[in-house]
Order: C-alpha cells, then sequence, then structure tokens
C-alpha cells in the first residue's frame, strides 16, 4: 500500500533528524521493504493517478522493474550499513538515500512522463551526493551535472515528441519510444540514455566523477544511476532491437577495459569496468533476442551486486591506507584477509569465472551474440565482448596482484571493521550462491524475464539453459589462460603507461565552446543593445533640436542639393525652446483620444 520510493525518501529526511544508529537503521529497513516489494506484490500498475493533467502510473510492477528493484533493494540495504560503519556523515546519507529513491522510482515507473521527473531527481540527488565531499569533487560534480543536464534534456524531448506521435505516456502499445515522425523520438530517447549508460563518446562523466567523493558514496553512484538507466534503454528500443545498439555495446566493452588497464587510481580502474560492463547489458539489449535481453537483464543484476562489491573493497583500502594508486600498495591480502576475499569474491565474478553469477549472464549474452540458440549471429560483435572479456581478467589480476600480492606489505593497518565486514560478506555471498552449479544458477535464471526457470521461447522452439556446459567450460578455461599468460607478458609495459583518454577533449572542449557560445551571444546583445539606445538618444536628441538637426544634416549633403550661399541658424545658433515632451499621463490620454477619433471614424 506504500509507494516505495516515497519511503526511502521519507527515510532519508529522517536520517537527518534522528540519532545516528537509529537513522541509518531507518534508511537500510527502507531499502528492505523494496526488496520485500520486489518479491511479493503482483504484477501490473500498482498506482496511478494524473500528473500535470496527463495520465500516470508511477507505480508498474513486471518482471523487468522486479528484478532491477530487487537488486537495487538488496543492494542499498548494505551499502547503507557499508556507510554507517565507513563514518559517512547523516548527509551524505540523506543524500544518497533520496538519490535511491529517485533511482528506484524510474524503475518502477510505468509510463514516460513519471520517467522524466524521477530521471531528472536522480541526476540532481547524485550531484548533490558528489558535491558535498568538497574538494576535487565540487568541479568534478558541475561535469557530472552538465552531462546529465544534456542527457536529461534530450530524453525530455524524446518523450515530448513521443506524446506528440502517440497521444499518451503510458508503457503499453507500443511499450517503446515511438519510432514515428521520422524516428526523432527514439533516436533523442537513445542519446539522451546514452549519457547515463556510457555510450563510448558520452562516458567520460563516470572515471571523472566517481573516483572523487567519499568512498562510500562510490559504493551508491556505481549501481544505481547506469543500471537503472540500462532497463530504461530497454523500454525504449523497439522489439527485436536494433543492430547499431548491440554494436555501440561490444565498442564499450573493449574501449572501457583499455583504458582501465592503463589506470593507476582504483576506482578510476573500477570506472572505467562500469562502462565496460554496461557495454554486455547494451549488447544485449541490441541483439534483441530472448536470450540477448535475459542475459543483458542478468548481466545488469549481477553488475550492481559485483561491482559495489568490488567498490566496496576498494574503498576500505583507501579507508586504512589513504592510498588511490594501486602501484604505491602491495601484500595487503596479509594485513586485511577479509577485505581481500571480499575482492576475490568480486573479481571472481566480474570475470565470469565458473561458480560466481557473472558466469551466467555474461555468458548469455555471448550466447546471443554467436547464435547459439539459433538467433541471427553477430560474429563481429562476439569477438567484441570476447576481447572485452580478456580485458577484464587482466585488469583485476593487475588490481588483485599490485594490491594484495606485489611485495610486502608497506602498510600496518587494520582490516574491515564488522559493519563494512557483514556488507561486503553479505553482498559477495549473493555473487557466489546465485551463481553455483545446479544449486544457485536456477534460482538466479528463474528470476529473470522472459525465462522460466532454465527454459525460454527460443526462435526456433523451446530452448533450455545450460551455462555449465562443456563449451561454456572450455570458453572460461580459455579466457583464464590467455589473461593469466597476457599478464605475464605485458604486466611492467603495462606499469610505464599512463595515456590519458582522448575522449576527456570533450571536458575543455565543452568548456571553450560554451564559453564562446555565451560570449557571442551577449557580446551581440550588447551591441544590438548598444545601438538601440543610440538611436533613441539620438531620436530625443532630434526631438529636442529640430533646427540644428536639420542643419547639421543639410550641411553633410553635396551643394548640388542644397545651394546656400551662407548658413545661418534660424535660432541665432541657440537650441530650440520648443520641448517636445510629455508627462506619461498626458500622453496617454492623447493617445487614447487619437485612437478613439480614428474608432468613431472606422466606425
Amino acid at each position: 500500500m506504500l509507494y516505495p520510493p516515497l519511503v526511502v525518501f521519507a527515510a532519508a529526511l529522517l536520517v537527518l533528524v534522528l540519532p545516528r544508529i537509529v537513522g541509518f537503521a531507518v534508511g537500510a529497513l527502507s531499502l528492505a521493504s523494496v526488496v520485500a516489494v520486489a518479491l511479493f506484490a503482483p504484477d501490473g500498475v500498482l498506482l496511478s493517478g494524473t500528473f500535470l493533467a496527463f495520465e500516470v502510473q508511477p507505480f508498474f510492477l513486471d518482471d523487468f522493474s522486479r528484478l532491477v528493484a530487487l537488486g537495487l533493494g538488496f543492494l542499498g540495504t548494505f551499502a547503507v550499513i557499508y556507510a554507517y560503519s565507513s563514518d559517512a556523515s547523516r548527509v551524505m546519507t540523506a543524500f544518497a538515500l533520496a538519490y535511491v529513491s529517485s533511482a528506484i522510482g524510474a524503475a518502477f515507473a510505468g509510463d514516460w512522463l513519471t520517467l522524466v521527473f524521477m530521471w531528472e531527481l536522480m541526476a540532481i540527488t547524485s550531484t548533490l551526493l558528489v558535491w558535498h565531499y568538497g574538494g576535487d569533487a565540487v568541479r568534478a560534480g558541475y561535469r557530472y551535472a552538465i552531462a546529465h543536464g544534456i542527457g536529461g534534456s534530450l530524453v525530455l524531448f524524446a518523450v515530448t515528441a513521443h506524446y506528440a506521435v502517440e497521444g499518451t505516456f503510458l508503457y503499453g502499445e507500443p511499450a517503446s519510444i515511438s519510432t514515428g515522425a521520422g524516428g526523432i523520438p527514439l533516436l533523442l530517447a537513445v542519446l539522451g540514455i546514452g549519457v547515463n549508460v556510457a555510450f563510448v563518446g558520452f562516458h567520460t562523466w563516470i572515471p571523472d566523477t566517481y573516483p572523487r567523493p567519499h568512498f562510500a558514496a562510490s559504493v551508491f553512484l556505481a549501481a544505481f544511476t547506469t543500471k537503472t538507466s540500462a532497463l530504461i534503454l530497454y523500454r525504449a528500443v523497439p522489439e527485436g532491437g536494433n543492430t547499431y545498439l548491440a554494436y555501440m555495446g561490444g565498442l564499450m566493452a573493449v574501449y572501457g577495459v583499455c583504458f582501465a588497464l592503463l589506470q593507476h587510481d582504483m576506482r578510476a580502474l573500477l570506472s572505467y569496468h562500469i562502462q565496460a560492463q554496461l557495454g554486455y547489458m547494451v549488447a544485449g539489449i541490441g541483439i534483441g533476442t530472448t536470450i540477448g535481453v535475459a542475459g543483458a537483464m542478468g548481466h545488469l543484476f549481477n553488475n550492481i551486486l559485483y561491482k559495489s562489491l568490488l567498490f566496496m573493497a576498494v574503498g576500505i583500502i583507501i579507508y586504512r591506507t589513504g592510498e588511490n594508486d594501486l602501484y604505491k600498495l602491495g601484500g595487503l591480502w596479509r594485513e586485511m584477509p577479509i577485505t581481500a576475499i571480499a575482492f576475490a569474491i568480486g573479481a571472481l565474478s566480474i570475470t565470469a569465472v565458473p561458480g560466481f553469477s557473472g558466469f551466467v549472464s555474461k555468458g548469455m549474452v555471448l550466447d546471443a551474440a554467436s547464435g547459439y540458440f539459433g538467433g541471427p549471429e553477430h560474429r563481429a560483435l562476439y569477438w567484441l565482448l570476447f576481447i572485452g572479456a580478456i580485458g577484464t581478467f587482466l585488469s583485476f589480476i593487475k588490481l588483485g596482484y599490485y594490491a594484495f600480492l606485489h611485495g610486502p606489505a608497506d602498510y600496518e593497518v587494520k582490516d574491515a571493521k564488522s559493519g563494512q565486514t557483514v556488507a561486503m560478506l553479505s553482498v559477495g555471498g549473493a555473487c557466489l550462491v546465485l551463481g553455483l552449479p545446479a544449486i544457485g544458477w536456477p534460482v538466479f535464471t528463474d528470476l529473470l524475464p522472459l525465462i522460466d526457470g532454465s527454459g525460454f521461447a527460443g526462435p526456433e522452439g523451446p530452448e533450455t539453459l545450460d551455462p555449465y556446459s562443456t563449451g561454456h567450460l572450455m570458453d572460461a578455461a580459455i579466457l583464464l589462460a590467455v589473461s593469466v599468460v597476457g599478464f605475464k607478458i605485458i604486466r611492467k609495459p603495462l606499469s610505464k603507461l599512463d595515456l590519458p583518454d582522448p575522449a576527456f577533449a570533450l571536458n575543455p572542449a565543452t568548456f571553450y565552446v560554451g564559453r564562446g557560445s555565451m560570449l557571442a551571444v551577449t557580446e551581440t546583445y550588447r551591441a544590438v543593445d548598444a545601438a538601440a539606445v543610440g538611436f533613441v538618444r539620438r531620436c530625443y536628441w532630434v526631438g529636442n533640436n529640430p533646427t540644428i538637426a536639420v542643419d547639421r544634416a543639410a550641411r553633410r549633403l553635396p551643394d548640388r542639393f542644397v545651394r546656400v550661399e551662407e548658413r545661418h541658424p534660424a535660432n541665432g545658433g541657440h537650441p530650440s525652446r520648443i520641448h517636445l515632451r510629455a508627462s506619461i499621463g498626458l500622453t496617454i490620454l492623447l493617445v487614447t483620444v487619437l485612437l478613439t477619433i480614428v474608432v468613431w471614424l472606422l466606425v
């Protein structure tokens, strides 16, 4: 009977006024209630009404929103516990809960108007969460806000154009953004959502922003905006997908891992892997087959868990050592064994090692790209995703090696606090249990939309998932072997590389283009204003000095037009004493009389 985003937002307000431990407990319970709703509420429209005089459905539950809400609620519960043990302030946590509330509202939205409203709230609250930390996070937060402002504006234009074509904001028929009006609404929607899901070229806000705020804030940021946006991308794209979108996903997977490998900052490395993992989701949605979409949604759910788990583990390293540069660490597994175990679970999940949940969902997307179940074969896309998988292995071998294994421990530090340990092992436990052969993965796939247990409707009839087939295990073994050998070869040269991401050229380009545009507009306005004011002043002077004005004008004419033997001012050279001026009241009276006479004559 309660609207879940409103419950979480109320908890955000209570965090500010209640004692710290009570406020954080209320925040965690509010998100646990979202898990309960996602598990037990029935499908369908659970809340409807009008908003801005339009029919809306702010609370809509289907298999897709159920899965995303389940993941966001579960992770959010433990992220609050983690934040409490990480000395996060009440204000920061209130911003985080408000942000989570808007993301859950976007996931539950059953119409495009509610979605736009929640989309903008998500951008505002996440910006405040970044800004709260101060320091370098402030300027990065401005760039973050600009990126999301542009993306949100494009989504708003798309939704407006959709309404102009379809006459409704409600999800339904068509469920996607309209392809009418020359496909403009869909193009605008894909570009706007593409900012949030980090299309190549639109992605710089992630590695620019996520490494800068409080490390507990990064745990929230890593999970909510991008994963909610991947769900909305699926809602926007017509049934059957889009090949161009699928290949954008492949490029994201490769681009993300390439620049992740070059990073020294641990959170920057993880941030680039957000883009890379989103590539698998975008590819699955773009392929558009049952196995592709289900795999994308499964990977979305898994990414909520293991990506946030990795940010938790790295956050504890930063918390205990004060160091962000992974090349300045080493041997921490001896000092921080619990954190090392949590990191290992997250790394094994994101790299899709058998026995962990990422193995199941990533395998589904690769199967969709290869046409394994009879769908269209996208061979080039398959190899892009495969290369991305190798790069993921290399990145987390690198991060684990330099942070936990390489050399002696240079820091004498404590391990994770109790709350941090509970959060990490709970999220890590889910990553492990949901990937276990013959035990966990059928439970996981049963949660996925379009899949019933392990069966689904393929293009050629009923199909059955078998993630632990010999072929899948062979692929995993090849990935692992190539990655271990590859890291041995590239480790030393890689440590000396520090190449900047060329897409970051967009930041100064945006600044100078924006500054130039602003100056062009303001200077044009200044020139027009100066000309208008100057013209009015001249007219005013002419009205006060008509004879002088005529005389001056006559002096400028050639003699053949005005033949004057000797020009003498008619007024003796003195300005006219006839002042053509009247008060406002008199002017209005005269104009009114004149207009009355004109109207009377016309009638």
